[in-house]
């Protein structure tokens, strides 16, 4: 059956409307669930508004639209077949010659590309939102609404040094060798008081890490209301050592699909592993398949012609269970990778891998009754 034909169209234009049904169906139950962990976290606050709580309640989505996406295909899918299976549509395009995969195969190319908006459009989208929230809960932490939380590709580090003093320190380039930091480029030190108000910083063109001092070369000292000092070298004393660098990496969700090789670059270059950011870019990668073999599983379960009352609530539960079933072990597989126990591209791989190729023989095996 060709894409673009009429019957085509039309079945792909029934798994696409009941997508975004069930897509903002749960958004709603989420938003609904986070609006009321939101005002439980501000209750007695009155330094914080409702605009406030809206954004903080609406930015928290992202930590949990990307873990439903696939079972909101799942579930759209159901819904489908399940239509087409009552209707007696199934029946008629089968008795028409179509083939079962003849049949699924518009279905697979839009789940497909509901997986490719999801990388592309939406993880961008969602990463930013995620970066807001981080600020946010910040501000709700710290009691400050005016508190800033820096993210970006390069290395960002705060470190709280007194109860008024708190130094951010950024390095656009550096690297490593032996697990010792050689040097960095284009750093700057920043020194804010408790109210986040600079009050002086350091800008220099390279420094190396000894210890737990930087050494600064061809640097501008700037202080609040003085003019500006110019140094040729200068020791920054700090607590920062190569263990809490290290740990201070970017979250790789609130770095988006377009912006992580670029992020992966930055760290192999500098000598640092980037094995959770790979394994967050291949496993954006992997996930329009993952979407095409959660349709599938729900073709298995809801493409029967006889299904009535109790039996249609029993596949339901079942494949329900199933793709919970699923994703669990996708995660313990994924934290093998992150661990290093498991080779990155087989533990994003894996999973989807043993979905299609069970759905695709169960399939074949349907096919041939």
């Amino acid at each position: 059956m060709k894409f673009f034909s009429i019957l085509s169209r039309y079945i792909s234009r029934q798994l696409l409307a009941n997508f975004f049904i069930v897509f903002f169906a749960i958004l709603g139950i989420i938003l609904l669930f986070n609006s009321i962990e939101a005002l439980r976290r501000v209750s007695g606050r009155e330094d914080i508004g409702i605009l406030f709580t809206i954004e903080y309640a609406v930015t928290r989505i992202s930590k949990t639209i990307e873990i439903v996406f696939p079972f909101i295909m799942m579930v759209a899918a159901m819904i489908t077949f399940w239509r087409l299976s009552k209707n007696n549509e199934f029946v008629i395009i089968r008795t028409a010659g179509v083939s079962i995969f003849g049949f699924l195969r518009p279905l697979i190319i839009t789940a497909f590309c509901l997986g490719l908006f999801n990388i592309m459009v939406l993880n961008p989208i969602s990463a930013k939102m995620y970066e807001w929230y981080e600020v946010l809960s910040y501000r709700l932490a710290t009691h400050d609404p005016n508190a800033v939380l820096f993210s970006s590709k390069g290395l960002w580090i705060r470190e709280a040094v007194a109860d008024d003093k708190v130094l951010l320190i950024q390095a656009k380039s550096l690297h490593l060798e032996k697990n010792n930091l050689l040097w960095m480029r284009d750093i700057s030190i920043t020194e804010l008081n408790k109210a986040s108000q600079i009050t002086q910083s350091y800008e220099a063109y390279f420094a190396t890490l000894k210890g737990k001092d930087f050494h600064l070369k061809d640097v501008k000292h700037i202080v609040s209301g003085k003019p500006m000092e110019t140094l040729s070298d200068y020791t920054y004393e700090t607590n920062i050592d190569m263990q809490r660098i290290k740990e201070n990496f970017i979250d790789p969700d609130a770095i988006s699909f377009w912006q992580l090789p670029d992020t992966i670059a930055f760290y192999e270059g500098a000598g640092f592993s980037a094995r959770q950011h790979w394994m967050r870019y291949l496993s954006l990668l992997v996930s329009p398949f993952l979407l095409v073999g959660m349709l599938l599983m729900a073709a298995i379960f809801m493409l029967q012609n006889t299904l009535r009352g109790s039996a249609i609530m029993l596949r339901v539960v079942i494949s329900i269970a199933t793709g919970f079933s699923i994703y669990f072990l996708s995660q313990v597989v994924y934290a093998f990778g992150v661990n290093g126990y498991i080779p990155v591209l087989l533990a994003v791989s894996a999973p989807t891998i043993i979905i299609l190729l069970m759905t695709v023989s169960l399939l074949i095996r349907t096919d041939e009754v």
